[in-house]
Order: C-alpha cells, then structure tokens, then sequence
C-alpha cells in the first residue's frame, strides 16, 4: 500500500515538473532512478526524440550506486559536449533531489553541462 502512494506522489510530481521544463526549453536531461540502477537521457522536446542516454552499467563495478550516478553524469555530459550540446534543463522525473540524482546533477555539471 506506502509503495502504490509513493509511486503516485512522484508520478504528479512529475507531471508538473516536466510540463514546466517542456514549456521553458526545448532540451531537457531527464533521469531515471530504480532500486539498483540508475538512467539519465537528453530530450529534444521539438521532435519528441532521445538524443543521447547514459545507464551505470557502463560506469566500473566496484562502486556505491551515488559513485556510479556520479559518472553517468559526468558520461552524459561528455557525449553532450561531442554532440554540441551546452544547455539544458534539468528534469529529476519526480524523484527529491538528493542522493544519486543530485549526484548525477553533479556529475554533469561538472562535465560541463550548465542547467
């Protein structure tokens, strides 16, 4: 029953924050977060098309899962910068901003991703 209004929570949440995004910029990073791995892909909202995405099994084994978020982030931003892209707006999916998907957000601006 707390799993069904948990996933409901964060299900409105993101509802309202990726229509915010989509109305804001048409280039997006959007993360996906389950129990053991974590996701991260840029949208281009104007054709409706992934560009690019990242997933932790590329990232070294021997990690904790915030380690791992951290270089998806860090792997996304480079494949951005190879593919021109610089700006984005960030959609954590409904997830809090804590943990893997703010260390994710870490990575990628440190690969210079600016949101």
């Amino acid at each position: 029953m707390k799993t069904k209004l948990l996933s409901s929570r964060r299900q409105g949440r993101k509802k309202a924050i990726t229509a915010k995004i989509k109305a804001s910029t048409p280039i997006r990073l959007g993360v996906f977060r389950s129990s053991a791995h974590i996701y991260a892909y840029i949208t281009d909202d104007t054709k409706g098309r992934v560009i690019l995405s990242s997933r932790d099994s590329t990232a070294k084994t021997k990690m904790t899962k915030t380690e791992k978020a951290y270089e998806v982030g860090k792997s996304i931003a480079q494949k951005a910068k190879e593919a021109g892209i610089k700006k984005i707006a960030f959609d954590r999916s409904g997830f809090l901003y804590h943990g893997r998907v703010k260390s994710l957000a870490e990575g990628a601006r440190e690969g210079g991703l600016e949101f």
